[in-house]
């Protein structure tokens, strides 16, 4: 009877099993030339429940014949227990056997001894076949670098419209030249990110595109601690094209330095001090100074003192000096100027002399030379002393003082003519020395445009205004 039931199972194995057994021959064929370094975990192999360890040994056998990459296979089943024996020539079909024993129906155990046979050293077999392999799947992802080329190429050009569009729209509002540059930079970079991203998600490689950008941010913290003062200068000179304390050509004092300014560059600040001297002034110092613009009001009021003897009058000798004042025309009558009494002093009143001046129009220094020279002859000629703190000694009852006979009367004449020639002289709203009381501003500008410039670079600045 049970011979009977094996001729059964005999007939029904080769009817049913062969084509099964020959279409996993066709396939580990294909597979063997596809993919000689991956081979598949095979699944579950049922031969029928409670298969007989013959079975298991007939079907075991079948299937490593079949796929040819077994030499001298001997498979023997003892209780389940599966002994795998013979060669192959790598580790991937070693383990595949294995695991084909294992995922066997009713198999308890498996004992795998398959020997891996050395490769011949002279056989360039796998070399040749690595070579294939490589020149497949470099032909395979033509077509991808084919598509991704033309995707960068295209937002690269959108990057370059939207940086061009930008800085348009930009100039259109006024922006300073820093801020178009920055602004249409940060569109151009953010278009070709966006196309390289899309590469990368479509070769399944969005992962690795996400570390890059991160590697990226993280790199321009480090650099830019590495770069401290660099990028500290970098930031100081957009919030200066921000906030404009200053333009081209404007007079201003910084960290204790009067000159005019030149060019704003990404890294410093260029003056052409009164001196004619070119002075380069760090962006980060600037911002964190304070900052006198003398340009952006013209109007500056300047002072100076003069002391009188406790014996001349104080009204007197203001009275002359608001007239001087109403009459110069380098003193602007609105803001009113001042005269007022400053200190008494050991030997002397002195008064303090407030005064505005349109520098713009007159240079400042010199109006206050003029003023100055005005006012002591105005004094000498009303006769008001100003005596000398450091040297002069007051005596209130006054000094007698006789004069002898020797005093030509003719040389004495001439000293009055010429004192009296000296004070008219002085009397002039302009001296020779103090030349004319115009500004000067535009002669040293004029002279640093025509100076050579030590700060290479772009200028962050707006144009010099016309005075």
């Amino acid at each position: 009877m049970y011979y009977k039931k094996f001729s059964l199972f005999t007939v029904y194995f080769l009817l049913i099993a062969m084509p099964d057994l020959v279409s996993a021959q066709s396939n580990s064929q294909t597979v063997l030339q596809e993919n000689t370094t991956e081979t598949p975990v095979p699944e579950q192999v049922d031969v029928r429940p409670e298969a007989a360890d013959s079975e298991i040994r007939d079907r075991l056998s079948g299937i490593l014949a079949a796929t040819g990459w077994f030499i001298d296979t001997e498979v023997e089943v003892t209780d389940g227990v599966v002994f795998l024996r013979g060669t192959t020539e790598t580790d991937d079909f070693k383990r595949w056997a294995g695991e084909l024993a294992r995922n066997t129906q009713d198999v308890a155990a498996v004992v795998n001894q398959i020997q891996i046979t050395e490769p011949d050293i002279w056989n360039y077999e796998p070399a040749f076949t690595g070579m294939r392999e490589l020149w497949r799947s470099i032909m395979r992802t033509i077509p991808f670098w084919v598509f991704g080329l033309i995707v960068v190429t295209v937002f690269w050009g959108l990057s370059l419209l939207g940086a061009k569009v930008t800085r348009a729209s930009l100039k259109k509002r006024e922006i300073n030249i820093l801020l178009q540059g920055i602004a249409a930079k940060a569109v151009a970079v953010l278009v070709f990110l966006l196309g390289l991203y899309i590469v990368f998600h479509i070769a399944d490689l969005t992962g690795v595109a996400l570390t890059v950008l991160g590697g990226t941010g993280l790199l321009g913290i480090v650099l830019g601690i590495a770069f401290r003062d660099i990028t500290e200068n970098f930031l100081a000179s957009i919030f200066l094209s921000i906030q404009n304390p200053f333009h081209a050509g404007d007079l201003v004092e910084i960290n204790g330095t009067t000159g005019f300014v030149q060019r704003l560059t990404v890294r410093a600040t260029l003056l052409m001090t009164m001196e004619g001297n070119h002075l380069q002034i760090p962006n980060s110092t600037v911002y964190k100074s304070s900052i006198l613009n003398f340009t952006s009001n013209p109007n500056q009021r300047a002072t100076f003192t003069i002391g009188i003897g406790y014996d001349d009058s104080i009204t007197t000798a203001q009275k002359i000096g608001a007239k001087i004042f109403e009459e110069h025309p380098g003193v602007l009558k609105e803001p009113e100027p001042w005269i007022l009494v400053d200190k008494l002093a050991t030997s002397t009143v002195n008064l303090q002399f407030y005064f505005w001046v349109n520098t713009h129009i007159h240079n400042l220094l010199k109006v206050k030379s003029s003023l100055l020279r005005l006012i002591k002859t105005a004094y000498m000629e009303e006769g008001i002393s100003m005596p000398d703190e450091a040297r002069e000694m007051v005596f209130p009852n006054g000094v007698p003082v006789q004069l002898t006979q020797n005093s030509p009367t003719s040389q004495k004449r001439k000293n009055e003519i010429d004192k009296k020639t000296q004070l008219t002289e002085d009397s002039k709203i302009a001296a020779e020395g103090e030349g004319k009381l115009e500004s000067n501003d535009d002669e040293i500008r004029e002279q640093a445009r025509q100076s050579r410039s030590p700060e290479e670079g772009g200028n962050l600045l707006k144009p010099e205004q016309s005075k």
